[in-house]
C-alpha cells in the first residue's frame, strides 16, 4: 500500500478492482508496536452481495480486508479482487 496517513482512510468507501462497491472502513487494525498496518475493517453496504465477497468477517459482519489487497487510495479505496 503507498504511503497514506490512516485520518485519510478513516470513513472512506471501499471498492472492489472489479468496480464492486464493497462498503465503507470502519476501522483499521494494527502492531502498536511496529505500527504496520495488518487490515481494513469495512462496514459493508446493505446492497453489498456479501455472499461473493470472499475476505473473511469479523464478529459484527465487516470484512477484515488484508492491507496487502490494497491496490490505490483516491475516493475510493481500491482493493484487489
Amino acid at each position: 500500500m503507498p504511503d497514506v496517513l490512516a485520518e485519510n482512510l478513516s470513513d472512506k468507501n471501499v471498492m472492489g478492482s472489479d468496480g464492486t462497491e464493497l462498503g465503507i472502513v470502519y476501522n483499521i487494525t494494527m502492531d502498536l508496536k511496529s505500527g504496520e498496518l495488518h487490515h481494513l475493517l469495512v462496514d459493508p453496504h446493505e446492497d453489498t452481495p456479501t455472499r461473493s465477497v470472499s475476505y473473511e468477517r469479523d464478529e459484527g459482519g465487516r470484512f477484515r480486508i488484508p492491507v496487502g489487497h490494497v491496490q490505490a487510495v483516491k475516493d475510493y479505496i481500491v482493493v484487489e479482487r
